[in-house]
């Protein structure tokens, strides 16, 4: 490629949007957001999303609840899920639900009937399945509008890690998963969930990144990558990467 492009569809499943820098790639996902949920309210009066942990999600909530963009928002109509969640309680530092509160979602005008944190620190898999339970009653048959995600650099996503049994779900919005590699438990939406919803994200931002970035888009893998079956046909993929993370991809 002579030239950095801006968006570009890699394939059937999978578009790719490269902004530039960390900054203009954090300002384009928190755009993306904020686009994603002005659709929504236009054809369904409400904003269905459900939130990744990690650093780049924490800075787009910061961002969303700054005063340049939470007014750009009806935040009384947005419905926010959680795609994952460890096995601790919810005022833990290791506690996805707290992180985005913290980030700034809880100074919004969001109602405290449209938060559905997953339970996730005890009982985790009945409490999966009322996850799963609570995702249908809400929604009924009505996909997410958004799904954000993120990408380890074992290539997992959600709670999604290789080798576990949740990337095999078939019918269930979201589950218990053991991970054995990580020697716990976690909560996680699945495969039918996130290929269903009407906005696929999948933020990969630094130099840290690129490494799993370019074995995901550029090598055959036998597994897959969990990260890599996400994106349909129907219903694609964006992954929104900065510079850092595409550079294997850039410069081909």
């Amino acid at each position: 490629m002579s030239e950095t492009p801006h968006f570009f569809s890699w394939d059937k499943r999978r578009d790719i949007a490269h902004p530039g820098d960390k900054g203009q790639t954090l300002a384009f996902a928190t755009e993306h957001f904020i686009n994603c949920a002005k659709e929504a309210m236009k054809t369904h009066e409400y904003f269905a999303v459900a939130l990744s942990g990690g650093s780049t999600p924490k800075t787009i909530f910061e961002m969303l609840s700054s005063p340049s963009y939470s007014g750009e928002i009806d935040w009384t109509k947005v419905l926010i899920f959680w795609g994952d969640e460890r096995s601790v309680s919810p005022t833990s530092p290791e506690s996805n639900f707290r992180m985005a509160m913290d980030a700034g979602l809880k100074t919004l005008s969001i109602p405290p009937t449209h938060i559905f944190r997953m339970e996730a620190e005890d009982n985790i898999v009945e409490n999966g399945k009322a996850y799963n339970a609570k995702i249908k009653e809400v929604l009924g048959s009505r996909p997410f509008d958004l799904v954000m995600l993120g990408m380890g650099e074992d290539g997992h996503t959600a709670s999604l890690f290789p080798g576990t049994k949740a990337l095999e779900e078939k019918s269930a919005l979201a589950v218990a998963n053991e991970v054995p590699q990580k020697q716990t438990w976690r909560m996680t939406l699945t495969y039918p969930c996130i290929n269903a919803a009407r906005n696929i994200a999948i933020y990969v931002l630094g130099k840290s990144k690129e490494e799993a970035v370019r074995k995901v888009f550029l090598e055959e893998h036998t597994p897959p990558y969990p990260v890599s079956l996400v994106g349909t046909e129907a219903n694609k993929a964006l992954w929104i990467l900065d510079t850092e993370a595409a550079a294997s991809l850039l410069n081909r």
